[in-house]
Protein backbone atom coordinates (compact mmCIF):
# COMPACT_ATOMS: atom_id res chain seq x y z
CA UNK A 1 0.00 0.00 0.00
CA UNK A 2 1.16 3.73 -1.31
CA UNK A 3 0.00 7.02 1.03
CA UNK A 4 -1.04 9.73 -1.22
CA UNK A 5 -2.71 12.92 -0.57
CA UNK A 6 -3.54 12.36 3.27
CA UNK A 7 -5.14 8.92 1.98
CA UNK A 8 -4.17 5.08 1.92
CA UNK A 9 -3.91 3.81 -1.75
CA UNK A 10 -5.32 0.22 -1.88
CA UNK A 11 -3.92 0.06 -5.77
CA UNK A 12 -1.53 1.54 -7.15
CA UNK A 13 -2.89 4.31 -9.80
CA UNK A 14 -1.12 5.92 -12.98
CA UNK A 15 -0.93 9.02 -11.59
CA UNK A 16 2.16 11.29 -10.52
CA UNK A 17 2.43 11.75 -6.60
CA UNK A 18 4.13 14.84 -7.16
CA UNK A 19 1.40 16.40 -8.88
CA UNK A 20 -0.03 19.47 -6.75
CA UNK A 21 -3.25 18.54 -4.46
CA UNK A 22 -5.31 20.70 -6.59
CA UNK A 23 -4.11 20.35 -9.88
CA UNK A 24 -6.09 22.64 -12.24
CA UNK A 25 -4.57 20.03 -15.06
CA UNK A 26 -6.65 17.48 -13.41
CA UNK A 27 -9.89 19.62 -13.92
CA UNK A 28 -12.22 17.43 -16.05
CA UNK A 29 -16.14 17.61 -16.20
CA UNK A 30 -19.50 15.43 -14.81
CA UNK A 31 -19.80 12.58 -16.64
CA UNK A 32 -22.65 12.14 -18.70
CA UNK A 33 -22.78 8.01 -19.09
CA UNK A 34 -22.91 7.02 -15.75
CA UNK A 35 -26.11 7.27 -13.30
CA UNK A 36 -25.69 10.04 -10.50
CA UNK A 37 -26.50 7.67 -6.94
CA UNK A 38 -25.66 9.60 -4.60
CA UNK A 39 -24.35 13.25 -3.46
CA UNK A 40 -22.67 14.42 -0.24
CA UNK A 41 -20.56 16.88 1.23
CA UNK A 42 -18.03 16.05 3.69
CA UNK A 43 -17.83 17.43 7.16
CA UNK A 44 -15.40 18.48 9.45
CA UNK A 45 -16.36 15.14 11.86
CA UNK A 46 -15.44 13.16 8.33
CA UNK A 47 -12.03 14.65 8.20
CA UNK A 48 -8.34 13.64 9.64
CA UNK A 49 -5.60 15.91 11.17
CA UNK A 50 -4.35 16.78 7.90
CA UNK A 51 -7.81 18.01 7.36
CA UNK A 52 -7.87 15.68 4.61
CA UNK A 53 -11.52 13.43 4.73
CA UNK A 54 -10.61 9.90 5.86
CA UNK A 55 -10.73 7.69 3.20
CA UNK A 56 -12.31 4.87 5.29
CA UNK A 57 -15.56 7.64 5.35
CA UNK A 58 -15.46 7.73 1.50
CA UNK A 59 -14.97 3.85 1.09
CA UNK A 60 -18.51 3.67 2.92
CA UNK A 61 -19.79 5.84 1.01
CA UNK A 62 -18.72 4.35 -2.57
CA UNK A 63 -20.18 0.79 -0.76
CA UNK A 64 -23.92 2.94 -0.41
CA UNK A 65 -23.86 4.85 -3.97
CA UNK A 66 -22.68 1.56 -5.21
CA UNK A 67 -25.59 -0.51 -4.07
CA UNK A 68 -28.29 1.61 -5.79
CA UNK A 69 -28.22 0.17 -9.13
CA UNK A 70 -27.78 -3.47 -8.04
CA UNK A 71 -30.75 -3.44 -5.61
CA UNK A 72 -32.58 -1.65 -8.30
CA UNK A 73 -31.14 -4.56 -10.83
CA UNK A 74 -31.78 -7.24 -8.20
CA UNK A 75 -35.57 -5.89 -7.31
CA UNK A 76 -34.56 -6.19 -3.32
CA UNK A 77 -31.32 -6.43 -0.85
CA UNK A 78 -28.36 -7.00 -1.51
CA UNK A 79 -25.21 -7.08 0.01
CA UNK A 80 -21.35 -6.08 -0.92
CA UNK A 81 -19.31 -9.43 -0.90
CA UNK A 82 -16.27 -7.81 -2.61
CA UNK A 83 -14.48 -4.76 -3.04
CA UNK A 84 -12.36 -5.58 -6.20
CA UNK A 85 -10.77 -2.48 -7.01
CA UNK A 86 -9.97 0.65 -4.79
CA UNK A 87 -8.44 3.61 -6.30
CA UNK A 88 -7.82 7.21 -4.36
CA UNK A 89 -6.94 9.74 -7.30
CA UNK A 90 -6.80 12.97 -5.05
CA UNK A 91 -7.82 14.02 -1.56
CA UNK A 92 -10.91 14.88 -0.76
CA UNK A 93 -11.61 18.34 1.48
CA UNK A 94 -13.99 19.49 3.66
CA UNK A 95 -16.17 21.86 1.40
CA UNK A 96 -16.09 19.55 -1.40
CA UNK A 97 -19.12 18.33 -2.92
CA UNK A 98 -19.09 14.61 -3.76
CA UNK A 99 -21.21 13.28 -6.52
CA UNK A 100 -21.10 9.13 -7.01
CA UNK A 101 -21.89 7.65 -10.71
CA UNK A 102 -22.12 4.15 -11.03
CA UNK A 103 -22.81 1.94 -13.89
CA UNK A 104 -23.65 -2.12 -13.83
CA UNK A 105 -20.69 -3.74 -15.55
CA UNK A 106 -21.46 -7.71 -15.15
CA UNK A 107 -24.76 -9.34 -14.15
CA UNK A 108 -24.35 -12.92 -12.82
CA UNK A 109 -26.74 -15.05 -11.69
CA UNK A 110 -26.48 -14.15 -7.99
CA UNK A 111 -24.12 -11.41 -8.50
CA UNK A 112 -23.89 -7.81 -9.88
CA UNK A 113 -20.87 -5.93 -10.30
CA UNK A 114 -20.65 -2.30 -9.98
CA UNK A 115 -18.27 0.64 -11.43
CA UNK A 116 -18.44 3.88 -9.00
CA UNK A 117 -16.88 7.36 -9.83
CA UNK A 118 -16.43 9.91 -7.15
CA UNK A 119 -16.39 13.66 -8.32
CA UNK A 120 -15.48 16.39 -5.87
CA UNK A 121 -16.93 20.00 -6.83
CA UNK A 122 -14.47 22.56 -5.45
CA UNK A 123 -14.41 26.17 -5.18
CA UNK A 124 -17.88 27.57 -5.76
CA UNK A 125 -16.44 30.76 -7.11
CA UNK A 126 -13.72 29.13 -9.71
CA UNK A 127 -15.72 25.84 -9.87
CA UNK A 128 -13.45 22.87 -10.54
CA UNK A 129 -14.27 19.49 -11.17
CA UNK A 130 -11.40 16.68 -10.12
CA UNK A 131 -12.28 12.88 -10.15
CA UNK A 132 -10.86 11.76 -6.90
CA UNK A 133 -12.11 7.94 -6.50
CA UNK A 134 -13.16 5.19 -8.23
CA UNK A 135 -14.07 1.54 -7.71
CA UNK A 136 -15.30 -1.86 -8.56
CA UNK A 137 -17.77 -3.48 -5.89
CA UNK A 138 -19.82 -6.70 -6.62
CA UNK A 139 -22.85 -7.00 -4.52
CA UNK A 140 -25.13 -10.37 -4.20
CA UNK A 141 -28.91 -10.61 -4.01
CA UNK A 142 -30.14 -12.06 -0.96
CA UNK A 143 -33.50 -12.72 0.16
CA UNK A 144 -34.96 -12.50 3.54
CA UNK A 145 -33.30 -15.36 5.12
CA UNK A 146 -29.88 -13.75 3.95
CA UNK A 147 -29.23 -16.20 1.54
CA UNK A 148 -28.02 -15.71 -2.23
CA UNK A 149 -31.20 -15.29 -4.72
CA UNK A 150 -31.19 -15.50 -8.40
CA UNK A 151 -31.59 -11.98 -9.93
CA UNK A 152 -34.99 -11.61 -11.81
CA UNK A 153 -34.66 -11.33 -15.48
CA UNK A 154 -37.36 -9.52 -16.89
Amino acid sequence: MEESWGCTQLKASSMNTSQPRHDPALAVSLPKDLDLVLRVMPMPADSNSNGDIFGGWIMAQVDLAGSVLPARVAKGRVVTVAVNEFVFKQAVSIGDLLSFYARVDRIGRTSITVHVEVYAERNPADLKVVKVTEANLTYVAIDRDGQPRVIPRD
